[in-house]
């Protein structure tokens, strides 16, 4: 089989959208020769900034909840105070573990699911622990300088791509941005004809 088309997927854990993505993202690669090139974002990147964030955030909300509910998948918001960086760091390290995915879907149900604040290193460690990381381990890794300093350049690199917003999903010079357009990122791959 030819290599895998690569898909760089940038994504904040704090997005209600990354959230939504989080759903129907996986298909991209279970039913495609792809694989993500995973580029974790934190604090505010990718996302509105604050003062617009505070205009938008009752908007958003409904959204997310009206999408939620045609999903199937519970919507509970975390605290509007909760800080995505350490969710991202420790990605790194379920990335290095393997077990990256179940991360994410852990992690993003602990917060949006049932409104967890993934900022509390309590939740965030607990969530990792679901998805099979060492508490200590993760603990370490989520105040990283590295890992932090990762995250930082992924921003940039998005940036750099003329890429904004979250989840943004990449093939080649082609950007797909938020979770609705996952059919379209499945139409490309169809017309590149590397369907499993």
């Amino acid at each position: 089989m030819a290599n895998p088309v690569t898909i760089r997927l940038f994504f904040n854990f704090r997005s209600p959208y990354c959230y939504l993505a989080t759903k129907s993202m996986f298909e991209l690669v279970d039913e495609f020769n792809a694989e993500f090139e995973w580029r974790p974002l934190g604090g505010w990147d990718g996302r509105s900034a604050p003062e617009r964030a505070k205009k938008k955030i009752h908007i958003a909300r409904q959204d997310g909840a009206r999408w939620a509910k045609k999903l199937g998948v519970p919507f509970n918001p975390p605290p509007a105070t909760t800080d995505p960086t350490r969710a991202g760091a420790g990605s790194l390290l379920a990335q290095d573990r393997g077990v990256l995915r179940r991360y994410i879907v852990e992690v993003m149900h602990a917060e949006w699911g049932e409104g967890g604040d993934i900022g509390d290193p309590q939740v965030l460690l607990a969530a990792g622990e679901k998805a099979g990381l060492e508490r200590d381990e993760l603990a370490g890794a989520m105040d990283d300088p590295e890992r932090l300093g990762q995250l930082e350049k992924n921003w940039q690199l998005a940036e750099e791509l003329g890429a904004y917003g979250v989840p943004i999903f990449m093939i080649g010079d082609q950007i797909f941005w938020g979770q609705d357009r996952i059919p379209f990122v499945k139409d490309y791959l169809g017309e590149l004809g590397v369907a499993k």
